[in-house]
């Protein structure tokens, strides 16, 4: 197989087997059948008929055109059948992966829900599609989806793409398997193993378990699943009745799955404690030491406390450290929720952020956000603790977990988790690992800090901005006050008015295509913006115009 593949990534590429480089050359991919695309950003290389309108509501007359050979999807070496793979990716490659990333493209063709519907049939009916439509219904997807890999989509805390992390999804779903067994996925059993491990290592933890789970969300409801049984191993056979009031403790600011998780497991929301946090989001350890003293005053059981590094909105890195003498004081779990800000330990510059992780009893880490890894990648590993994961979970289904295997029943780790099909997503952020290394990686998530930086300093000497905290991650909150309320003190009336004008230009930005960039209150702050920074590829320039769009689709709105 030829193994020149270029791979764009940060502000460099990848020539596999050669090491990283500057380049700006074209993206090139090739096939094993040494069929190669030579993809630029000119037009598209499909066929004319491929060009044509997506996919509306089609006449049923049109069954004489060629139709994709379904049952020939058995057959691997069938030409007819790969040729239309060729095709999608070519659609992928040209229409997300090169225009998709060009600036005056939009970052989304926006309409309205019953406009979006009268412009495709969506339902399945008995006729089978023809090739062409396929194709056309291909296209008419990526010409009516967010383009997450534009420069100017900054609206989540995951952006871009890593063509690497992209070829390693690809062929996770090809394979399609299930890592429940060692058997149905022997290679990515001990990958998974073996991310699982370096998470550990960068936590500083000297032994523990883990899992990949669908989700940041998730993985904090494993954890609050966990501490449970470790503090009652009871309450796997016999339920939750005749046991004291289990609590929990997160911040104010703290990501809404600590919500969704007491309520799924029946703990409930109004048995968790909201600790105040600080003016820039992180929680505040003597408040943390108040609740949980006032709650085992009440008779209630202490459970967990959920720390964040990153927050949601304000990217603020709770003081570990001492949160960990807090719980440790009064025996409590300490997780912590790293979906999006665990990527500091990644960086030798802003890993003391997490100062007193390798204290913690677990840890959430989303790869999937700044770190690049297609979605979805979301681990959570534990610190000692034994195989607390397998007791808590572990139904010893024998049709698949067999305890007399003849290669080790110990490589099974599907008993550890809540599912049963789970895809193999460590295998993503494994691929992509090993083609840039530690060391790219580190100066990636240290360029991200540094734009955030970048962002700040710009916004807090330009008319009009008002930044609201200085950075802790890759987050940069601000007001936009627009020239019609400029003329405003600080007050209930601009603080209304301001709060009335962020849907406005929200929805321009939507209709217009041009960027997408989030709003939200906070506390006692009304509607601001949040840019955050974790595409690699974004640039100085794309900032800058960013802001200059900004301003000028502000311009014209009145409130």
């Amino acid at each position: 197989m030829n193994r020149s593949i270029a791979v764009s990534c940060c502000r460099v590429r990848c020539k596999f087997g050669r090491g990283w480089r500057k380049c700006s050359g074209p993206f090139q991919l090739t096939f094993k059948n040494q069929t190669s695309l030579h993809l630029s950003s000119s037009a598209s290389a499909l066929p004319p008929s491929h060009h044509k309108n997506p996919l509306v509501k089609m006449d049923e007359m049109e069954q004489c055109h060629k139709h994709v050979n379904v049952s020939s999807l058995k057959d691997a070496n069938n030409n007819e059948n790969t040729s239309f793979l060729r095709d999608v990716f070519e659609i992928i490659a040209q229409d997300v992966l090169i225009k998709g990333k060009i600036e005056d493209t939009k970052v989304i063709d926006f309409k309205y829900p019953e406009e979006l519907k009268k412009q495709v049939d969506l339902d399945i009916q008995d006729r089978s599609l023809t090739e062409e439509e396929m194709l056309s219904l291909c296209k008419f997807t990526v010409n009516n989806s967010v383009r997450s890999t534009h420069p100017f989509f900054n609206n989540q805390l995951w952006q871009g793409v890593d063509v690497v992390g992209l070829a390693g999804l690809y062929l996770v779903h090809a394979l399609k398997t299930s890592i429940y067994t060692y058997e149905m996925a022997p290679l990515f059993s001990l990958i998974e193993n073996a991310i699982l491990e370096k998470i550990r290592r960068l936590c500083g933890f000297e032994e523990g378990d883990g899992i990949f789970c669908p989700g940041g969300s998730m993985c904090n409801m494993y954890a609050i699943n966990l501490a449970r049984y470790h503090m009652n191993p009871d309450v796997k056979r016999k339920g939750v009745r005749g046991y004291p009031q289990s609590v929990m403790f997160a911040s104010d600011v703290s990501h809404y799955s600590v919500i969704k998780g007491a309520s799924f497991m029946g703990i409930g929301c109004e048995n968790i404690f909201e600790v105040k946090s600080d003016d820039g989001g992180r929680m505040i350890p003597e408040e943390l030491e108040v609740a949980i003293v006032a709650s085992k005053e009440k008779g209630d059981a202490p459970l967990i406390v959920v720390a964040t590094s990153g927050t949601t909105v304000q990217g603020a890195y709770d003081p570990l450290d001492k949160l960990a003498d807090v719980c440790e004081k009064y025996g409590v779990w300490l997780h912590v929720d790293a979906a999006w800000g665990g990527s500091a330990l990644l960086s030798r510059k802003h890993k003391h952020k997490m100062k007193g992780v390798e204290r913690v009893d677990s840890l959430a880490w989303c790869l999937h956000k700044m770190l690049g890894v297609p979605l979805q990648c979301s681990a959570l590993v534990l610190n000692k603790k034994g195989d607390l994961l397998k007791q808590c979970h572990s139904s010893a289904a024998t049709y698949l977990f067999q305890a007399d295997k003849f290669y080790g029943a110990e490589y099974d780790t599907g008993d550890k988790s809540i599912q049963c099909a789970r895809l193999p997503d460590a295998f993503k952020a494994w691929f992509m690992w090993k083609a840039k290394g530690d060391k790219l990686v580190e100066e990636e998530i240290d360029y991200k800090f540094e734009m955030a930086r970048t962002c700040s300093d710009l916004i807090r000497n330009r008319q009009g901005f008002r930044l609201l905290w200085e950075p802790d991650c890759t987050n940069v909150c601000f007001w936009y006050i627009p020239p019609c309320l400029r003329h405003l003190p600080d007050g209930p009336e601009l603080w209304e008015r301001l709060s009335k004008f962020a849907p406005l230009l929200k929805q321009k930005m939507m209709t217009s295509g041009q960027m997408m960039i989030t709003y939200q209150p906070l506390k006692d702050k009304v509607n601001f913006w949040r840019m955050v920074f974790s595409n690699s590829e974004f640039q100085h320039q794309h900032l800058l115009k960013m802001l200059d769009d900004f301003e000028r689709l502000a311009k014209d709105i009145e409130v």
